[in-house]
Formats: C-alpha cells, sequence, structure tokens
C-alpha cells in the first residue's frame, strides 16, 4: 500500500504569481500537439498559419467548453448562486466532455473556413488529443484531486491520500492517463497512419475514450455533489454513452453512395 507523496501543485512562484504544474501540464501539451499537426498538415494541404489557427481555436475551445460544461453537468446549483464564479477558472473545475464539445464546434468552424470536411479535419486532430488526456491527468494527480474509490488495502498499488482520509483508494488519476492518454494515442496514432474513409479515426477515438472513462469511472470516487445518478452510474459514464455510440456508428456505417449522373 502506497501513500501520496503530497506534491506541491504550485511549480514556481514569482512574487504574487504562481505557476501551477496543471497549467505546465496543458501547455506542453498544446505545444506537442501543435509540433505534431504542423508535421502532418500535408495530410490536408494546410499552411502553417492555417495550422496555428486551428490549434488556437481548439484552445479556446476546450477553456470555455471545458468550464461551461462543468458548470452545467456537475455543479449548476452551486454556479447560479454565483454566477460570476463561472469566469474564475484558475479555481479548478473543468469537464473532458464540455470541452469536447467546445473542440467539435472549433473544428466545425475551421473546415468551414478552409472549405474541408468536417471529418476530416476531425481525423487530423484528434490523434494529438490523447497527449494532452494523458497529461492532464498527471496534473489531476499531483494536484491530489480526482482521487479513486476505496481498493483492497492488498492490492500493491492502493494509495491512500492523506489529505482525504486514512482510506487505501484507486489511484483512478494514474488510470486514466494510462488508459486515456498512452493506450489511446498509440492504437489512434497507429490506426490513423493507413488512409481512412473519413470519420474513421475520430470513430475510433470517441469510442476508445467513452470506453476507457466509462471503465475507469467504476474505479473513480463520484463527484461528492452528485454521487452516483441513475442505474448507479456517474455523470461521467452517462455522458460517454453518447460518444460510444457515436464513435461506434462512425466506424461501421457504410460509405454513402454517390449519386448518378442521371440523379444528378
Amino acid at each position: 500500500m502506497l501513500t501520496y507523496p503530497r506534491l506541491d501543485p504550485v511549480a514556481i512562484e514569482f512574487g504574487p504569481v504562481a505557476i501551477h504544474w496543471y497549467g505546465i501540464m496543458y501547455a506542453i501539451a498544446f505545444g506537442l500537439g501543435w509540433w505534431l499537426l504542423q508535421r502532418w498538415r500535408g495530410r490536408l494541404g494546410l499552411s502553417a498559419e492555417a495550422v496555428g489557427d486551428l490549434v488556437f481555436a481548439c484552445i479556446l475551445g476546450v477553456i470555455a467548453g471545458g468550464r461551461l460544461g462543468y458548470v452545467l453537468f456537475y455543479n449548476l446549483g452551486h454556479y447560479l448562486g454565483r454566477p460570476l464564479e463561472i469566469f474564475a477558472i484558475w479555481d479548478g473545475g473543468m469537464s473532458f466532455h464540455g470541452g469536447l464539445v467546445g473542440v467539435v464546434l472549433a473544428v466545425i468552424w475551421f473546415a468551414r473556413r478552409q472549405k474541408l470536411p468536417i471529418l476530416a479535419v476531425g481525423d487530423y486532430l484528434v490523434p494529438v488529443v490523447p497527449i494532452g488526456l494523458g497529461l492532464g491527468r498527471i496534473g489531476n494527480f499531483i494536484n491530489g484531486e480526482l482521487w479513486g474509490r476505496p481498493a483492497d488495502p492488498d492490492l500493491p498499488w492502493a494509495m491512500v491520500f492523506p489529505h482525504v482520509d486514512r482510506v487505501p483508494r484507486h489511484p483512478s488519476q494514474l488510470y486514466e492517463a494510462l488508459l486515456e492518454g498512452l493506450v489511446l494515442f498509440v492504437v489512434v496514432w497507429l490506426f490513423a497512419r493507413q488512409p481512412r474513409r473519413h470519420g474513421r479515426v475520430f470513430g475510433l477515438f470517441l469510442l476508445g475514450y467513452g470506453l476507457a472513462r466509462f471503465a475507469v469511472e467504476y474505479f473513480r470516487a463520484p463527484d461528492p455533489q452528485l454521487g452516483t445518478l441513475a442505474l448507479g452510474l456517474s455523470m461521467g459514464q452517462w455522458l460517454s454513452l453518447p460518444m460510444i455510440a457515436v464513435g461506434a456508428w462512425l466506424l461501421t456505417a457504410p460509405p454513402t453512395p454517390r449519386p448518378s449522373r442521371a440523379e444528378t
């Protein structure tokens, strides 16, 4: 049985300015994502400037969508009484599923601006997304947040989080970093190396993330203000079900037949 090492969430301090490890993880993720997308921009015939526009739009989508998703899905009652706190993103509170919606809107905007198929842009983008997911979960672990449910004390990697209680728990942040980050990156990256019909790579990402998140939620403690919902599922599991369905559909849907000349 392990003990959480009480990591300092602040990496660097300059007087009143504090730079947190969580923010550094996001910065590294966006930097690596930008670098990889620049290397792959030939797939869509994009300019370096266009890739920068896409990354910037996705950053805005992640921040705005992630925050609004957390407010709406996880703590609406609290923020209805304190609406100004919605903008206090430095206090924490982000939702992946909300961030996903924000990124999808960014992709739609970018695809229309560049006159490209929306699903083609999605296929181009999603192989880098697990990098951000994995690093973000490491940031959660450093912050000592999103800990797991109680675990068998005999589990070799069961961990006590002293700032929570003395109960051995699953280090669910590390489970998610492994599954949603490393494993999902390798699977999607290998799949995307071969030419695929538009939407297949995006579908694999949605399906893979949805299944990984649904499974890990059984080891992650539910948000205390929500607990478990209908059928004993957490909010994260309910929000992952549409991802699983859409991902499976994109992976298995037959190609749309092109109209014949007589029909045109």
